[in-house]
């Protein structure tokens, strides 16, 4: 039987989060969402004050939390001809350091034996047009999970999901990943399982 946990689940309302959230449920876990709306607890992660007032009151609710999830984090895709400076900082904000920020904070808050999920994805392998940024920040959260991993404290654990472009949402990227054997959405939700309840760190997990 898996220990039941209690599991701050970032993201919570999109395709991925809330798959995530099924899965987690359905292992009996604990699950309190954030997001920026619609959640238990609103958060933005791209706003380091915003990540701190979310973890007081995980713990003003909950109590001690054993992992946290992340199912969040955006990038601009567009043409590297037409990228700007503030293009690349939106997309490293959005899903670099909003992560690692939720990872940084995370340490004075959660226990030896807690864990982090970072999502990522394949672009960090397989680049496409238009998705200069979106690889970039990919393949920036993956060198902070391999690198964090050996300096968190305790027994504290940290991995990434890395999922290919999910059935669910085809219609939404067109013919951009054309060629691409898309997966169900559930099959990530599984690796964030993986990583909530196993004993692996510095993982990226690898969805295609």
């Amino acid at each position: 039987m898996n220990a039941k946990k209690k599991v701050v689940l970032v993201g919570a309302n999109g395709t991925l989060g809330r798959a995530v959230h099924t899965a987690l449920r359905e292992r009996g876990h604990q699950v309190v969402t954030a997001s920026r709306k619609g959640a238990d607890i609103t958060v933005d992660i791209t706003d380091p004050e915003s990540v701190r007032e979310m973890y007081a009151q995980v713990a003003e609710r909950v109590g001690e939390i054993d992992a946290v999830a992340c199912a969040a984090g955006s990038v601009p895709w567009r043409p590297l001809s037409e990228l700007g400076t503030d293009d690349i900082r939106s997309g490293l904000e959005g899903k670099v350091v909003s992560q690692v920020e939720l990872v940084r904070q995370g340490v004075a808050h959660l226990p030896a034996h807690a864990s982090y999920t970072l999502i990522t994805g394949i672009l960090a392998r397989e680049p496409l047009l238009t998705g200069a940024v979106a690889a970039l920040a990919n393949g920036a959260v993956e060198a902070f999970v391999r690198a964090a991993a050996i300096e968190l404290p305790g027994r504290q654990r940290i991995n990434a999901v890395s999922p290919t472009v999910f059935e669910e949402s085809l219609d939404a990227y067109g013919d951009a990943f054309a060629g691409f054997d898309p997966v169900p959405v559930a099959r990530a939700a599984n690796a964030y399982v993986k990583s909530v309840e196993g004993h692996q760190t510095g993982r990226i997990f690898l969805v295609e």
